[in-house]
């Protein structure tokens, strides 16, 4: 009898350590793939769920939408975000916050997608909130904006649906980066873009009445466009930009080595304060400038003075007038 119950034991034992590997092949070759389960256990960090084999799952807390309610019974669609083993016992974590779970939706949606002729080069999300998508066909007679929206936004509306009324803005990709920051920018029309490549920096300006749409909802619009571009976005008014230019020239031409003109194209050249002036290598002003050496050195020694005499808590000018996001 103890025989019997020892060869028992030991079989039941192989076929959950089969059944738990099995499990763990399974969903490893899951991972990024969408499924449904239904809610069996409501705890305090995590939801417990079930899928059709009756496998249980693990659905974060943190990895749902902040709008997100779910009670005993209901059905889930979430992304299988990651596979681990703990002491030998496979772990499913799934997810809705994941940008991938944006991305599986919008192929299951769009046929385009999934068939490849519409590419997802990127998507950025605040969950629940606000999401941007940069889409870009392969075939120049398909709108890959229009084909993700749908006749009157009815295919992204069911992703809306989806993602708790999270607002999703479908935007054209484009190798060149002035167009895609007026892109991911949209609705706010953009009057110009200046950009620094060394530093990768965005300095957008728009007119007085677009500043508010540029900016976005708790700056979710330009927060989300410069991690759409990967750039330092700078959204400035063209009113209070003039007004910085006045106030950096003003400041400028206390040097008396400078006068209007000239700190007129030291502005427009990015030189803003005395300090930038300081900064400055005598080959750049003898360039801008169209001044000796000796005249350039004067210039840089004469701004350097003035930056040891000055307050350097006090702010370049209109700094306040620039909202920044990267």
């Amino acid at each position: 009898r103890r025989a019997v119950l020892a060869a028992r034991q030991a079989l039941v034992s192989k076929i959950m350590e089969l059944e738990k590997d099995e499990l763990y092949r399974k969903y490893r070759d899951k991972v990024g793939d969408i499924i449904n389960g239904e809610v069996y256990q409501i705890w305090k960090r995590e939801f417990l769920i079930l899928d059709d084999e009756g496998n249980e799952l693990i659905l974060p807390r943190n990895e749902t939408i902040r709008s997100d309610f779910f009670k005993k019974g209901d059905t889930v669609r979430a992304i299988v975000k990651e596979v681990d083993l703990r002491n030998n016992n496979p772990i499913i974590r799934l997810s809705r916050t994941d940008s991938n779970f944006l991305a599986k939706l919008l192929e299951l949606e769009v046929p385009e997608i999934y068939d490849g002729v519409i590419v997802v080069k990127k998507i950025v999300r605040q969950p629940g909130d606000r999401a941007k998508v940069a889409v870009e066909s392969y075939d120049d007679r398909i709108d890959p904006v229009g084909a993700c929206v749908g006749m009157k936004g009815s295919r992204v509306q069911n992703i809306v649906n989806e993602l708790q009324g999270e607002k999703i803005d479908i935007v054209r990709w484009s190798e060149e980066l002035s167009v895609f920051v007026k892109a991911a920018l949209a609705p706010a029309d953009i009057t110009s873009i200046s950009m620094n490549n060394d530093e990768k920096i965005i300095d957008v300006i728009v007119e007085d009445d677009q500043l508010a749409l540029a900016i976005g909802r708790r700056g979710q619009n330009v927060r989300l466009s410069a991690m759409l571009t990967g750039w330092k976005v700078n959204i400035i008014s063209k009113d209070k930009l003039q007004e910085r230019v006045t106030k950096s020239v003003e400041s400028l031409i206390q040097l008396e080595s400078l006068n209007d003109a000239s700190a007129q194209i030291l502005v427009q050249n990015g030189f803003m304060t005395v300090i930038d002036l300081s900064a400055a290598e005598v080959e750049e002003l003898t360039s801008l400038l169209v001044v000796d050496e000796e005249k350039a050195k004067v210039i840089i020694a004469e701004a350097s003075k003035a930056v040891e005499s000055m307050d350097l808590s006090e702010e370049t000018p209109g700094d306040d007038e620039i909202i920044s996001a990267s």
